[in-house]
């Protein structure tokens, strides 16, 4: 009788033109894979990918009508016509790779996410300012998603790290960097496993080698990431957290690797 059930409601949505889809991890791209365009332009590249989320960064100048300006300095009004052109491109900013160097500066960037309606900042801030960060991030509704850079290069270059600095701090969360793990020598997904429930965002891209700090990023899915093991983790996981293709090669020329990688990676879901 279930699956009589079942295969009458299947019949039913079929009927009615609706689809049962999985849930999945939405699929975006990172601007800073366009930091060599303006916001504008970058925009656009980031819709014909085919994503519809992105994530900015706070020392983006975005030019055009804007100046000289980088995002932390962009005005309210600014801001608005910040969010004018991600609406003409039918996109989504919900988060900002956030460069803050002084307590005021990361005030300052809390603010700017409010009024971009960003869900969570991703940045790498000094242990000093953890217990006021935890707190900002309260009083705005943000989330500050701990970013994985390679060792060497951050603090948080390791999943310990990150799991050490959440600890008294319920408003962090974990930006997991696939390619910066393996730079590392680590194993992304056992990374992965290590974060499991601290997840917002994950970095993706591709690398030729493994254990390198100076591998070269290349096509996403011809590297040494094994995607499969990674997707199949978050699933495990039930990850519902976003994936942004980060695309640091051909920097002027690199539209066609990013809308390959966010094809790819919208497959393996």
């Amino acid at each position: 009788m279930k699956i009589i059930g079942m295969l009458a409601i299947a019949g039913w949505c079929f009927a009615c033109g609706l689809t049962i889809q999985k849930e999945r991890a939405p699929i975006g791209v990172a601007l800073y894979s366009f930091n060599r365009f303006s916001l504008k332009d970058g925009l656009k590249k980031a819709k014909e990918s085919g994503a519809a989320y992105v994530e900015g960064f706070s020392f983006h100048q975005p030019r055009g009508k804007f100046g000289e300006k980088s995002f932390a300095e962009l005005s309210e009004s600014e801001l608005a016509d910040v969010q004018s052109l991600l609406q003409e491109n039918d996109l989504h900013m919900v988060s900002m790779y956030a460069d803050g160097k002084t307590l005021d500066e990361w005030q300052v960037l809390f603010e700017k996410g409010k009024q971009l309606g960003l869900k969570f900042l991703v940045g790498e801030p000094e242990p000093q300012f953890w217990d006021k960060l935890d707190s900002l991030s309260a009083d705005y509704g943000i989330k500050l998603a701990l970013h994985q850079h390679r060792k060497g290069q951050s603090r948080f270059w390791h999943p310990d790290s990150a799991l050490a600095a959440l600890k008294g701090h319920p408003h962090f969360a974990v930006c997991g960097d696939l390619g910066h793990w393996v730079r590392s020598g680590l194993d992304p997904v056992e990374c992965l496993k290590q974060l499991e429930g601290h997840l917002v965002s994950i970095h993706a891209k591709d690398l030729d080698s493994f254990g390198n700090p100076e591998a070269a990023d290349i096509k996403v899915g011809t590297g040494v990431i094994d995607y499969k093991a990674v997707f199949t983790e978050l699933r495990r996981q039930k990850f519902q957290g976003f994936i942004f293709v980060e695309c640091e090669h051909d920097w002027d020329n690199n539209f066609d690797e990013v809308k390959a990688a966010v094809d790819f990676l919208s497959r393996q879901e």
